[in-house]
């Protein structure tokens, strides 16, 4: 039996782990900080009977997962918690504009864009385990379903403002999808910013936006659970400083490049560490967890329909928030992702209390408190926000790095989703390196951020054929 170190136990690392543990590797999982998971754990951040995600919150590529839907996590306690609407983005006439579950009701309440949008997200949501396959995975490979994934694939590079202004008539649909796209990290003027959108939206219609029964700790247990059945052990509070410490064998690392370096050293070749050296981080976050006496004040109720939250308005105002960022400058009405979990799973608060989680983009380890901004956004669609707020955790880019070695600060995408950062991501080689026993299996590799763990099947998978070939 071949040996396997896996380091790092974020949901990509433990992907990569059961997969090994599945073709019959003995494999081990050494996890630098003392509680499990990466970006997907919870912890009593503000007060007791208080709980919040520390890094991830609401998971469509959690459910949506290729990989997870494989595993028995349920069997392992997991559950996914709905809002009776995927997302919800309010705007400055008190009103706001949903992203509802089932189509054909979002056909309805989208109106004079209905159609339109129901033409571009149909296919791929009737689709959707063909799809997730083909998109979430690298982006160099040979189609399987070239149809299925044409329309999508010409409209998935285009700037976010371009294909809202070729394709939807009204501005309360531009600003819906203005706020999705935005999860892409990237101006809405730039090529690709359009695809994240698109893929939030098929989500929305096909797995939703859910969050996991209890927080996303749930989800690294589940893992766990289905690692700990297969033989695969766990090594808490174990910091790997060289991969010179590991048995041997495999090693699949669930680090950023820049860690990949300094634990690696000499083992990769010289060129392959130049590449390396040249990835370059994406935007940091700055992240607030609150504790609340009572739901957010929405001034537009039917907010309280959904866990997430976009708040930022129009399109122009989420362009111009994220067009600031991209230039290396904080937005005064940044957007804001926000979610509110305690609305439809009671446990994460006291009974009668409510938590909310919320973040804003940032220039690459700032260190600007964002905290005034963030919550005059808030107010702008919530009056009275502030007069909720029992508790507070504020997280800067440096602190998420502080908790997570690989949120180079503060960038929870793996690294800039630039075109060429995408496409050869971290380097041609993808998840294997210069050494025929390291890998990379982190989100700096194909398909990229997200709690979906198929950057580290892919690893896992590249691992097996090299060896076994």
């Amino acid at each position: 039996m071949r040996h396997a170190s896996i380091v790092g136990s974020g949901p990509n690392g433990l992907a990569a782990a059961i997969v090994l543990a599945q073709a019959g590797l003995e494999v081990e999982v050494f996890e630098a900080e003392e509680q499990p998971g990466g970006c997907a754990r919870t912890s009593p951040l503000t007060l007791p009977g208080f709980t919040h995600d520390l890094g991830s919150a609401v998971h469509p590529m959690g459910a949506g997962s290729p990989f997870f839907s494989r595993l028995p996590l349920a069997a392992h306690g997991l559950n996914w918690i709905h809002g009776d609407a995927p997302l919800a983005h309010p705007l400055d006439d008190g009103t706001a504009v949903i992203l509802e579950r089932k189509l054909d009701d979002a056909e309805r309440a989208l109106g004079e864009d209905g159609k339109a949008w129901r033409a571009i997200v149909g296919g791929p949501a009737k689709n959707w385990a063909t799809f997730a396959g083909e998109v979430l995975g690298p982006m160099l490979h040979l189609p399987r379903h070239p149809f299925l994934l044409g329309r999508f694939g010409i409209n998935a590079v285009l700037p976010a403002n371009a294909f809202c202004g070729l394709h939807f008539k009204s501005e309360r649909t531009r600003a819906l999808f203005a706020g999705m796209a935005a999860h892409s990290f990237l101006p809405l003027d730039a090529p690709l910013s359009a695809a994240i959108g698109l893929v939030l939206g098929v989500a929305g219609h096909t797995v939703g936006w859910p969050v996991p029964r209890g927080g996303a700790q749930a989800i690294t247990d589940a893992l766990l659970g289905v690692l700990r059945k297969l033989g695969g052990e766990i090594h808490i509070a174990r910091r790997i400083t060289s991969l010179e410490e590991l048995p041997p064998g495999l090693a699949l690392c669930d680090v950023s490049p820049r860690q990949l370096l300094a634990i690696a050293g000499e083992r990769l070749s010289r060129p392959y560490r130049r590449t390396l050296e040249r990835f370059r981080p994406g935007p940091g976050v700055f992240k607030i967890d609150y504790a609340l006496s009572e739901p957010i004040p929405w001034k537009a109720r039917e907010c309280l329909r959904a866990i997430t939250v976009h708040v930022g308005g129009s399109l122009d105002d989420v362009a111009a928030s994220e067009n600031l960022m991209a230039r290396g400058r904080h937005a005064e009405r940044p957007f804001v992702l926000l979610a509110q979990p305690s609305l439809f799973d009671p446990a994460r608060a006291r009974e009668g209390k409510h938590t909310a989680w919320a973040y804003c983009h940032v220039p690459n380890g700032s260190r600007v408190d964002m905290t005034e901004r963030i919550e005059n956004q808030i107010e702008r669609f919530a009056p009275g926000f502030r007069d909720c707020v029992l508790a507070r955790c504020i997280s800067t880019p440096l602190d998420l790095e502080a908790r997570n070695a690989n949120l180079i600060g503060g960038d929870i995408s793996g690294g800039a989703m630039t075109l060429g950062q995408t496409v050869f991501r971290p380097s041609l080689r993808q998840y294997a390196t210069s050494s025929r026993d390291i890998y990379i299996c982190s989100s700096s590799t194909p398909p990229g951020g997200g709690v979906h763990g198929m950057c580290g099947f892919y690893a896992a998978k590249v691992a097996l054929r090299r060896w076994r070939g």
